[in-house]
């Protein structure tokens, strides 16, 4: 049995608060799997003003990242991880409560949801026994249907891919998520599918993030899909993305599990388009100088740095200033060269250091490191040739004293 909220295939569902054994019982896997979209409830210590209506509109969580609201019409007393029976388009789905509360009426308006919408639905109960024993039995469907439905799309000879399944609450109804490059004509193989699990059948074609952020899975970053845990907004991104940041326009680091570009490649572009606005355009100018013309090679936006190359050795890399760039720019309109990219150190201003005396003192707790040097001990003199040390020896008698 797969939990409904990762289909991690184990454990079974709790009949009161819908966690699962993969979750140890808290309802979230250790991943995040389980929750996938979680929002925090910040307002949930707060009174509400003089006069304010409580919301009524709760979040309802699904399978996956699908999340819908639902009006609680008859005033049940709801918490985050009720499983509750809510309204569908012909019977009753199953799904598991994610928010309540005052923060519901701000996630309205932020999705340009009206708060007294006709397409909001209700919410009927919570759910019995029996609503949840016929929720895991559909669950227990999924996988196996998926497998049947990708081969009978291959016996019709369709380009498309059955990348999931889900059943409604009550069995009635199953949707298949698929991703194609055109349109589809799948009419035969809705026919087909009806006859063969003897239930109605939705086909609904997803892009390739959508497709990600439903299977979910781990990034070349180690953690878990940004697109699966708490993206929701697929803003384009673009090469121009990477080109800005310096990195290598490799598409098999660029792209993420989806086949197209990452969506982490826009989260730091602001702050590079900020910092290279005071950069000069060069990378089709060329910098005259007295040995020869230059050309840019790379940038390093935030230590301020150009690197520049001759035409005649352009394996040789110059690092140069953003201020000197511009002074040897300047100069090239003036019909002017310098020697070279790099100042001349006598040219060079240099700062004034004060002739001060300095003490400087060990910091606590550190001593020298000679302690660590093992000293060499000297040399005892062999008794039995005395000569070896120079001087005379004197054997120490038996009464402690030394003899002549």
């Amino acid at each position: 049995m797969s939990c409904s909220g990762c289909a991690s295939g184990r454990g079974h569902h709790n009949e009161v608060q819908g966690a699962s054994s993969c979750c140890s019982g808290s309802g979230g896997c250790s991943t995040g799997g389980c929750n996938k979209l979680n929002v925090v409830d910040w307002l949930s210590d707060m009174e509400l003003p003089e006069g304010q209506i409580y919301c009524d509109t709760v979040e309802v969580r699904f399978k996956n990242s699908r999340k819908e609201f639902y009006k609680n019409t008859v005033n049940l007393s709801l918490s985050v991880g009720d499983v509750v029976a809510v309204e569908a388009t012909q019977g009753h789905d199953i799904g598991v409560v994610s928010l309540t509360g005052e923060l519901v009426r701000i996630h309205l308006s932020k999705k340009r949801v009206a708060a007294g919408g006709q397409e909001i639905r209700k919410i009927y109960r919570k759910a019995r026994a029996a609503d949840v024993e016929k929720w895991r039995e559909a669950q227990a469907m999924e996988e196996s249907t998926m497998f049947k439905a990708r081969t009978f799309a291959l016996n019709h000879g369709l380009q498309m891919k059955i990348s999931d399944v889900e059943y409604q609450g009550d069995k009635s109804k199953a949707v298949f998520y698929y991703t194609a490059d055109g349109r589809v004509d799948f009419r035969e193989l809705i026919k087909t599918l009806a006859s063969q699990f003897g239930v109605r059948i939705e086909m609904r074609q997803i892009g390739t993030r959508q497709e990600a952020s439903r299977l979910g899975g781990i990034g070349s970053c180690g953690r878990e899909l940004c697109c699966s845990t708490w993206l929701t907004d697929f803003r384009a991104v673009t090469t121009s993305a990477a080109r800005y940041q310096q990195l290598s326009l490799n598409p098999l680091k660029l792209a993420g599990q989806c086949g197209k570009l990452k969506c982490c490649l826009n989260y730091e572009l602001d702050s590079y388009l900020d910092a290279v606005k005071d950069f000069p355009k060069v990378d089709n100018v060329k910098l005259n100088t007295k040995k020869g013309k230059a050309f840019h090679q790379k940038t390093d936006i935030f230590k301020r740095m150009m690197w520049f190359s001759y035409e005649d050795s352009p394996q040789n890399f110059v690092p140069m200033s953003v201020d000197r760039v511009k002074h040897i720019l300047e100069m090239n309109l003036n019909a002017a060269y310098p020697e070279e990219l790099i100042e001349e150190p006598s040219k060079r201003t240099q700062p004034v250091l004060q002739n001060t005396a300095m003490d400087f003192q060990n910091a606590a707790g550190q001593e020298s490191s000679g302690r660590f040097i093992e000293k060499r001990r000297p040399k005892r003199p062999d008794p039995r040739n005395p000569s070896r040390t120079g001087k005379p020896y004197n054997r120490p008698n038996s009464k402690g004293g030394k003899s002549a």
